[in-house]
């Protein structure tokens, strides 16, 4: 009965981490995309444009986002750890103290969810701060390529919206990452001292930052 009532959340953490992966990677394979069509022109892109459409290439494309995906997430998470590790000191002196919250964690179902809910925010966010760097940079390409009116205003638009989206994403990815630690640490406090020690040092439950 317990191993039929533990496959539902474990699905649902399944799928809710491949559409995490796959709209991060969308996201970058639409900046590839706009690269693609600045590069090529209006004449080459034009003629592109039917086989581009077509149902095999739909769903290679699909198939090479989810890649792009997971290499975006693990690519911007290594540039970003060394500011993450600075927000994890904070609320935890060691590597072992948090490894023990994030066990003790696995002891309080009720909060397993919601810590779930933040780790999927802030993925969404850690990718896109690079998906919104890149779509700025492929936009203002593809605007110089193109003829096309009002030029320069739509160029200002375009890098004014995507510094802001860039900025955005990076800012919520840091706080959702200092809330989220700093939570784990106050939701596991009273826990430490009256669980016995664990023989196992590897974290088994999803918290709310990695």
């Amino acid at each position: 009965m317990s191993a039929a009532q533990s496959e539902p959340p474990a699905l649902a953490a399944a799928t809710a981490m491949f559409i995490e992966v796959l709209v991060v990677g969308i996201g970058f394979m639409t900046g590839l995309a706009l690269l693609a069509v600045a590069a090529a022109g209006p004449q080459t892109a034009a003629k592109a444009a039917p086989l581009a459409g077509s149902t095999p290439a739909a769903g290679a494309c699909l198939a090479a986002a989810y890649a792009l995906g997971i290499l975006v997430d693990r690519a911007v998470d290594k540039a970003l750890a060394p500011i993450r590790r600075r927000l994890r000191k904070v609320s935890f002196p060691s590597d072992s103290a948090y490894a023990q919250a994030r066990l003790n964690l696995a002891t309080l179902p009720a909060l397993i969810a919601l810590a779930d809910y933040a780790r999927s925010r802030m993925r969404i966010c850690r990718g896109w701060i690079l998906n919104t760097a890149l779509l700025t940079v492929a936009s203002d390409l593809a605007l110089l390529r193109y003829d096309i009116e009002h030029r320069s205003l739509l160029l200002a638009l375009a890098t004014a919206l995507g510094l802001l989206l860039t900025a955005g994403f990076y800012l919520s990815w840091h706080t959702i990452t200092a809330t989220g630690y700093r939570k784990l640490a106050q939701q596991t406090a009273g826990l430490t001292a009256s669980l016995p020690p664990q023989t196992n040092s590897t974290p088994t439950t999803p918290a709310a930052a990695d």
